[in-house]
């Protein structure tokens, strides 16, 4: 029987994912050897219901206020980075999907309410033509986390007409469909398994094929008519990062309460002195713990007002968008500093494999590599906004 956890509180979540923490660090290196979302974690995962918080309830998902996206990642980060980042993507493609038509979130649902759906987000990687009752799409696709125990892919592709760009879309695809690469040898992040995919000449029925021109914000998308919660009318475009910042700032929390359990008891090796004594190492840590906090605060005071917006019926600005985006790359930004810090505060003992800030450092720096994420990528287009610039935002934000 379908597992139904549309009584699940925000608080009840949260708990849960606090609860799975401590397995989740004995088993962070065992999930960055195995290079994927470990089974028995995502067994654990579909016990608890954390892989379907912003599923509408009406499929026995918890659909949570948007924050839920950033919360519950950010607490499963504290644990193990990669498994953050994965509860972050798949979660957030249980919210996407429920902007399809409603024959699309049936064709998945209705057998499988715990059904894994991976992505391939990058449009000029896929490309399409439109063909009676739908799509032709082909494309290859890289970063598609958590695709091993995948059922259906959501893969992003560019459609013409002749040369002109008539629409970007992504399109719905089922496991059957689509060929994974084993292509994930990588420095950090190693346990998302963000394999690439491929497909050519495939058909995509005209249901499956969502346009993110009506992601952008309101409630132009298909599955409106029957997921009416206003968080699902919080731009994609605008706000898509913020669920895998999630992990960014669990990782950093991590980092720092690992680096505070190791030197709250440690002396140094060749002066005998205790750590915790010298004001430079108290100094470090304070400013580690004040950019993960303000991290958290950013990134969560967006979430907010993306909901408060979307609740009020009104669409955002440009300039909105363009704030959310520049603030969620300052965020991971800060906690990648913060990484840094207590990194370079462990001394030799941080180039150990078996001392855990080694890996945290990096996946700091591997996460940090994500569009969403670069600053000068997310920076630049709110100054120019900001200094009454003429910015040519793309079609889909």
């Amino acid at each position: 029987m379908a597992r139904d956890f549309s009584g699940v509180s925000y608080a009840e979540a949260l708990g849960r994912a606090r609860a799975l923490v401590p397995a989740l660090r004995v088993r962070a290196t065992e999930a960055e050897d195995a290079r994927q979302l470990l089974p028995e974690t995502e067994a654990e995962l579909h016990a608890s219901g954390l892989l379907r918080f912003a599923q509408p309830r009406r499929w026995g998902g918890m659909e949570l206020d948007y924050v839920a996206l950033f919360d519950i990642p950010a607490e499963v980060g504290r644990g193990c980075t990669s498994t953050a980042w994965s509860v972050a993507n798949l979660g957030m493609h249980h919210w996407m999907l429920a902007l399809y038509d409603e024959r699309a979130q049936a064709e998945v649902w209705r057998d499988n309410p715990d059904a894994i759906i991976a992505s391939g987000i990058a449009y000029p990687q896929g490309s399409a033509k439109r063909v009676e009752g739908g799509l032709e799409i082909s494309g290859h696709w890289n970063f598609s986390s958590g695709v091993d125990g995948s059922h259906w892919n959501m893969l992003a592709v560019t459609v013409k007409d002749g040369d002109q760009v008539v629409d970007h879309c992504m399109c719905l695809v089922p496991r059957s469909d689509y060929q994974v690469i084993d292509d994930w040898q990588v420095l950090g992040m190693r346990g998302t398994g963000s394999k690439s995919v491929q497909t050519k000449d495939l058909f995509v029925p005209a249901h499956r094929a969502l346009s993110m021109y009506l992601a952008r914000g309101g409630a132009d998308f298909p599955g409106a008519k029957t997921n009416p919660n206003p968080h699902y009318r919080i731009p994609l475009s605008g706000m898509g990062s913020h669920c895998i910042a999630g992990a960014a700032v669990g990782n950093a929390r991590a980092a720092l309460e690992l680096s505070c359990d190791a030197i709250g008891g440690r002396s140094t090796n060749y002066t005998v002195a205790r750590m915790r004594e010298f004001q430079t190492v108290q100094l470090r840590v304070a400013a580690a713990g004040a950019r993960v906090d303000a991290a958290r605060l950013i990134v969560r005071n967006d979430c907010l007002d993306g909901q408060a917006i979307a609740e009020s019926g009104r669409e955002p600005t440009l300039e909105e968008k363009l704030r959310w985006k520049r603030n969620v790359a300052y965020a991971v930004q800060i906690c990648t500093e913060a990484v840094d810090s207590l990194h370079g505060m462990a001394g030799a003992k941080g180039i150990y494999d078996h001392y855990p800030i080694q890996r945290l450092f990096r996946d700091a720096h591997s996460l940090m590599g994500h569009i969403g994420f670069s600053w000068d990528a997310q920076g630049a287009p709110w100054g120019l906004v900001a200094l009454g610039g003429d910015f040519p935002a793309p079609p889909t934000l």
